[in-house]
């Protein structure tokens, strides 16, 4: 929240004003623990975070809980905050991060990683773990990039691993009947720390110790009764998992104005790529009769007209045409369109799509990632020309004119020649079916605990090298081609793969001015080489640095449920050029899970 007089020099005031529908403000006095929910992007993009919705909304459910938003400020904003020397306070109570019990951040993305700093800094919260003393609130963070969450381990208290509807609340509750939490003493807060780190889910990285490897990495191992691996949290049923139905309606227009319906997590595709589809397994849906009942309650207390439906793959979700059938006949007379977030071009039939435009056209995205059968047999995508074809053209015949496309660049294995591909099927699309393309190349980053996490990544003058060729080679009429940066991405790969050694690095990014990093017009390559040579690490080399399988990784001790022999077993099948089928083919291949059960019935477990 901004002062009047502060709100009239800004962009978009609106972003912090506080007030919104549906937005929950407690009275003090009914408070037993507060958490200050923060976003490490600007409000239009923080509020369009489903999972950030879904929290604030377990926890606001819970008598003596109170959960408040807090997203970074745009550059305006906070030259106004420090002119004013004020501090980076909630939307709800306008209190500041230091006044909080818990300050909980997700992990969206490698390049966000400053500005959860920089939120820091203005909330009067210090950086370090190891420079808060018993009064500071505690920092913890979830999403996916906890996945390796090593380049961040000196600025938290603990990290939670996996699904947080439940595990959020647990930790919470820990917290508001600690001593603690009425002593603020420190031996209470490293008590506290500890019983954390015995729940399921929480890492609390300064139980760790970290052990220089023979290749050079840094990898934590437990001190004391830290334990040696932590398994994530998953939860179980999601049909009965609670879904935020009244939830926040923004004041300014978002990056995803419209209501989120959540119809399913998990994947059973086993992409190697894909980071969401092996940390989110096994595949949980919410029964037809749950979301419509959830899609009435939100239309009604929000008064959107579009409900976007979303999971990885919204077709794969086992009744989606009866879902489809059943939402339009509950919404059409008030004309909310229904619109699909994510679509695979093999599940895609001109009954669907026929489906889709019945009140409005929204918006489609395809995304064949690669441009040759070759290299998508090597990702394991599953996907064939045909396959895109027959999808565009369902999407023709019902009337769309406008199609978005999805690629990557620099993909293990990848030749010219596949480049060459992705102009060769916009083209053929282009001409065959009339269609203007919007084609967005994304730069492939290798994630931990997926196939490709060995994947040594080409360098940033090769990355552009094969942006050139592709530019090139991609016709100009009716296709806009978007490139995502090789600058950046050589920054996304160093994080992704990263150690605590980073630590320092993003600090130094940070003083050096470095925020709001994910945003092109604020990204500096000489502000991340710097910072990266004045603490010893080659920005260009540590990001290409090759691994082998068998090797200890930063992230080994994290257990997302996907065992490594599965992970190596796919990456050599993948050099071999070999694909598995998925799920749906009777056998789980792309399971490799232990401990959980199989993504469909009658799938077997990896083990």
């Amino acid at each position: 929240m901004l002062p009047e007089e502060a709100l009239l020099a800004v962009q978009k005031p609106a972003r912090y004003l506080g007030g919104e529908l549906n937005a929950v403000s407690r009275s003090p006095g009914e408070i037993r623990i507060r958490l200050a929910l923060c976003f490490p992007d600007i409000y239009d993009v923080g509020m369009s975070h489903v999972g950030s919705q879904i929290l604030y909304h377990v926890v606001n459910s819970r008598p003596g809980f109170a959960c408040e938003r807090i997203y970074c400020p745009w550059p305006d904003a906070l030259e106004e905050l420090r002119c004013r020397e004020l501090p980076l306070t909630s939307l709800e109570s306008g209190l500041p991060l230091s006044a909080f019990d818990v300050v909980g951040f997700t992990l969206q993305h490698e390049l966000n990683y400053t500005t959860i700093l920089a939120m820091l800094d203005l909330g009067g919260v210090p950086l370090r773990y190891s420079q808060r003393g018993g009064e500071a609130p505690l920092v913890i963070a979830g999403g996916p990039g906890t996945a390796n969450p090593e380049p961040l381990a000196e600025f938290f208290e603990a990290f939670v691993l996996g699904d947080g509807e439940e595990a959020l609340p647990e930790i919470l509750e820990a917290i508001a009947g600690s001593p603690w939490h009425d002593t603020r003493s420190e031996s209470d807060r490293a008590a506290l720390l500890r019983r954390l780190a015995q729940m399921e889910g929480v890492y609390v990285p300064c139980l760790y110790a970290v052990e220089e490897t023979p290749e050079g990495l840094l990898c934590p191992t437990p001190r004391g009764e830290a334990p040696s691996s932590v398994r994530r949290r998953v939860l179980a049923d999601l049909d009965s998992a609670p879904y935020p139905l009244a939830p926040v309606v923004p004041w300014v227009e978002t990056v995803h104005d419209r209501a989120q319906l959540e119809i399913a997590r998990g994947c059973t595709r086993g992409c190697r790529f894909c980071s969401a589809g092996m940390l989110y397994r096994p595949v949980r849906e919410r029964s037809l009769e749950t979301l419509r009942r959830q899609a009435r309650a939100i239309i009604d207390a929000t008064g959107w007209d579009e409900i976007s439906l979303t999971a990885l793959n919204c077709p794969d979700y086992l009744r989606i045409e009866e879902l489809l059938d059943a939402l339009h006949a509950d919404f059409s007379a008030e004309s909310v369109a229904i619109g699909l977030a994510s679509l695979r071009t093999d599940t895609f039939s001109v009954g669907l799509a026929q489906k889709l435009q019945r009140v409005r056209k929204t918006g489609l995205t395809f995304a064949p990632e690669a441009g040759t059968e070759r290299l998508r047999r090597i990702i394991n995508k599953g996907v064939t020309e045909e396959d895109l074809f027959a999808a565009a053209g369902a999407a023709a015949s019902a009337g769309w004119r406008r199609l978005k496309l999805y690629f990557m660049l620099g993909l293990p294995f990848e030749q010219d020649e596949d480049l060459v591909g992705i102009a060769d099927l916009c083209a053929r699309l282009r001409r065959e079916l009339h269609m203007e393309l919007a084609v967005s190349v994304a730069t492939f980053i290798p994630k931990p605990h997926t196939p490709f996490q060995w994947f040594t990544p080409p360098p940033m003058a090769e990355l552009q090298r094969r942006q050139e060729l592709l530019r090139a080679e991609m016709p100009r009429k009716g296709i806009k081609l978007s490139l995502h940066s090789a600058e950046t991405a050589v920054v996304e790969q160093l994080l992704a793969r990263g150690d605590r050694r980073l630590g320092t690095v993003l600090e130094k990014v940070y003083r050096q001015g470095g925020y709001l990093e994910a945003w092109s017009e604020h990204f500096s390559l000489a502000r991340w080489e710097e910072a990266c040579a004045a603490v010893g690490v080659d920005l260009q080399g540590e990001s290409s640095r090759p691994w082998q399988p068998g090797q200890r990784l930063p992230w080994t001790h994290l257990d997302w449920g996907v065992t490594q022999n599965f992970l190596r077993r796919e990456w050599e099948l993948a050099a071999e050029g070999i694909a598995t089928p998925d799920c749906r083919e009777g056998v789980c291949h792309a399971c490799g899970l232990e401990r959980l059960t199989p993504c469909l019935p009658g799938g077997e477990q990896d083990v």
